[in-house]
């Protein structure tokens, strides 16, 4: 099993990070989809979780068109759906991400994530067993690291190396989004963003022609 931790400093606190991340989320999955391919929201409904209490609990579809890659040979039509199965709770509270591909049936990814208001140098942040030892510790910078052009339309492979790399783009990409997009959000509360959010569940869902409403 390969252990990687991302650290990301924002110039943000971690209520104004809550918002910022629910909102940014949404739009870019509403920018980024499109007939037949793109982010389908299933489920995301309120759920109370026996450790952390209560927050959200969100099921959505990730759908391509087309894999390219190292791990599906030369690549071959879609779709290829990818489910995504997560809880989020209120601020500082950890994430859980359990995604499952159609195509690699015994590849799989769990993440979490814990928001604090510090610089990034929590010993042992989450506070766990399980990530103690030899384990990479990566911070990424938003305003200075790279990010490959199309970042999220390539698979780079089934080995966890190559699904390591996708996802340190997608987090850089997305929380450099969110700041850029800071004052679209930055005036709305949990209430509003939440509402934002649903509207364009509906929207994507309607471009992508799910039959979810």
């Amino acid at each position: 099993m390969l252990i990687k931790e991302y650290r990301i400093c924002m110039p943000l606190t971690t209520e104004e990070y809550r918002v910022g991340q629910l909102y940014t989320i949404s739009k870019h999955s509403h920018q980024e989809s499109e007939k037949g391919e793109g982010v389908e929201v299933v489920k995301n409904e309120p759920h109370e979780d026996p450790v952390h209490g209560p927050g959200q609990f969100t099921e959505k579809r990730v759908h391509l068109s087309r894999v390219q890659g190292r791990g599906v040979a030369g690549g071959g039509p879609g779709p290829f759906p990818s489910t995504w199965r997560g809880w989020g709770g209120g601020t500082g509270v950890a994430d859980g991400r359990s995604p499952q591909c159609s195509f690699l049936p015994k590849f799989s990814i769990y993440i979490e994530t814990k928001y604090e208001d510090n610089c990034g140098d929590s010993e042992n942040i989450f506070r766990s067993d399980k990530i103690l030892g030899d384990h990479e510790v990566s911070f990424l910078d938003i305003a200075f690291d790279e990010i490959p052009e199309r970042y999220y339309r390539s698979l780079e492979g089934a080995d966890p190396c190559g699904a390591s790399q996708v996802i340190r783009d997608i987090l850089l990409i997305g929380h450099r989004q969110a700041f850029a997009w800071v004052d679209e959000w930055c005036d709305m509360s949990l209430e509003e963003v939440r509402a934002f959010e649903t509207q364009m569940q509906v929207a994507t869902n309607q471009k992508l022609g799910s039959q979810h409403p």
